[in-house]
């Protein structure tokens, strides 16, 4: 029997409603402070149908649009949760705006990249300086 429209979903069945794997979800959930869905007793999901609306905007931006994550991020903070609900009904969403320039990154002022080449490189030289950082606090130990 399936379930309504208006139903809560478990993670396995928004995951195979979105055509994504159950941990892009998780992951997603780390990335996007407006992805909350519901947590049970033992922290079992429960995606309400804005939820899965919310995820499917989130995952046509990043998918089909080109977005990077700081891009979803960014567009969720400049024109909030309904920009996202647009693209879920299939609005298309304008190119990603052009990432601030932020002075050259270890150097590669003289490489000419595009504004979402440059984001990409900014936003993993972010993850390398923490994932140093970690790495720093543990030998400290």
């Amino acid at each position: 029997m399936a379930k309504g429209p208006d139903a809560f979903r478990t993670i396995s069945e928004a995951a195979d409603e979105l055509g994504v794997p159950q941990h892009v979800l998780r992951f997603w959930e780390t990335k996007f402070s407006f992805i909350r869905p519901m947590k049970r007793a033992g922290g079992r999901r429960f995606y309400r149908p804005q939820d899965i609306a919310v995820l499917r905007g989130v995952k046509t931006l990043l998918h089909d649009d080109g977005y990077t994550i700081k891009g979803v991020q960014r567009l969720h903070k400049e024109q909030g949760l309904k920009r996202l609900l647009a693209a879920a009904n299939g609005e298309r969403a304008p190119s990603p705006p052009p990432a601030r320039d932020e002075g050259p990154v270890l150097g590669l002022s003289a490489v000419h990249l595009d504004a979402e080449g440059r984001e990409r490189l900014v936003f993993a030289l972010d993850d390398l300086q923490a994932a140093k950082r970690r790495l720093d606090a543990l030998l400290r130990r």
